[in-house]
């Protein structure tokens, strides 16, 4: 009998829904890194400018949000989503043509990050809603396993990768680049193959009742509401960490440059592992322990953080910081999808992303006004408290007692 792994990949949906997923993940670490780039060396933008250009993506999410999922459960998946690559492409298509015919503004370049960001949230929400329709639901921990292992990759190899193109094709031409890996996407979802489950005939609601059911199911779920709060909370947290990292390790612990890359890629490792071993841990031990020490870890490893001494000790918490959220986005991505009915599917990814992505902004920019006040090591310090508060809601739930999706489906009743 071949293994589970072979059989994923000889599933030609989850396949190509993979191959997707990748070529835009690299894609996208290239304009990471082009984008401010483009900015800087030909608009010579500010240092706030630059900031406010990261900050521009995110602003879909609070406008809508919420709406996405509503109108992601109304539409084909697969056109949802190919709608949205293509639209990203032709978004980055802009920056290189308004160069080349002298046009170039950053507000043309806040409009680009805006379209980025809202063609993200469209294709997110449609990919997390299509996969239960192309794998059967007791592979959905592998298969989230497998694209969560290629989101890690891209962290660690996709900024190297960025790097080279800008070096050797300049910033514009690596956009140009990233404009293709869109259609390079678009491309492998035209043959995602599996035909989606048919959602129950209901009576078509309006706009905001629709969202408020969405609101009312998530909430009301004694699985889905407790990983909700867990995962806003810690994602806060990280926002935080993530937006000074570079900073700790220069101005904290003196790394240089070089260290502080090799710091970070060792971090970033952790997630390749948790995103490796989260379907056979939560096989040996059960999806509630599973959880638990998911938390446990990404928890640890902030504490770790503000205490350490140096470049191995700061890896090391990264390292495990990553590896315990990976482990456990792995794991309630999975959760989610299987105890939700097809037809809310939509709304409930939206929820989480208008949650967790929602918060980023506020994570990251919060963190930076109170280093004035508190110091570094005080920031790092207040976000390893917000990982402990996001210990709470899974601990006082049913999800520490499940076993598998069996007992996930009793607790719901």
């Amino acid at each position: 009998m071949p293994g589970l792994r072979e059989s994923l990949w000889r599933v030609a949906g989850f396949r190509n829904l993979w191959l997707s997923q990748t070529v835009t993940l690299f894609g996208t670490s290239v304009t990471l890194l082009a984008l401010p780039l483009v900015g800087l060396f030909f608009l010579d933008a500010s240092p706030f400018e630059i900031g406010l250009l990261w900050a521009v993506e995110y602003v879909p999410i609070v406008l809508v949000g919420l709406p996405v999922g509503v109108w992601v459960e109304r539409l084909p998946l697969r056109t949802v989503m190919v709608v949205a690559d293509v639209g990203r492409s032709v978004a980055l298509l802009a920056v290189p043509v308004a160069l080349w015919t002298d046009q170039l503004s950053m507000p043309l370049l806040y409009g680009v990050a805006f379209c980025i960001g809202l063609g993200t949230l469209f294709f997110d929400v449609a990919q997390l809603s299509i996969l239960p329709d192309l794998v059967e639901e007791n592979r959905l921990v592998d298969a989230n396993g497998k694209l969560e292992l290629s989101r890690s990759v891209a962290q660690i190899g996709g900024p190297g990768v960025g790097g080279f193109l800008v070096q050797v094709l300049t910033a514009p031409l690596a956009i140009l680049a990233d404009a293709i890996t869109y259609l390079a996407s678009a491309y492998f979802v035209l043959f995602i193959k599996g035909k989606p489950r048919a959602a129950p005939p209901a009576e078509r609601l309006n706009l905001r009742r629709e969202i408020k059911e969405g609101l009312r199911f998530v909430f009301g779920h004694p699985l889905i509401r407790p990983l909700l709060l867990c995962a806003t909370l810690a994602e806060l947290a990280f926002a935080a960490v993530l937006a000074l990292q570079v900073v700790y390790a220069a101005n904290e612990l003196l790394m240089t440059p070089a260290v502080i890359g090799v710091v970070l890629a060792i971090g970033n490792g952790g997630g390749i592992l948790g995103a490796l071993v989260a379907e056979p841990f939560a096989r040996r031990f059960g999806t509630g322990t599973a959880f638990m020490v998911a938390i446990v870890l990404f928890t640890g490893g902030s504490i770790a953080l503000p205490m350490s001494i140096g470049p191995v000790s700061f890896g090391f918490g990264l390292f495990v910081v990553f590896l315990g959220a990976y482990i456990f986005n792995v794991l309630q991505v999975s959760l989610c999808q299987a105890v939700t009915p097809s037809h809310l599917l939509g709304r409930m990814n939206s929820v989480f992303r208008f949650a967790t992505w929602g918060v980023i902004p506020l994570g990251a920019a919060g963190g930076g006004l109170l280093v004035d006040s508190v110091g570094l090591p005080g920031v790092f310090w207040m976000a390893a408290a917000l990982n402990v508060l996001s210990f709470i809601p899974p601990l006082f739930s049913p999800i520490r007692r499940l076993r598998d999706y069996e007992s996930a489906e009793a607790a719901t009743k």
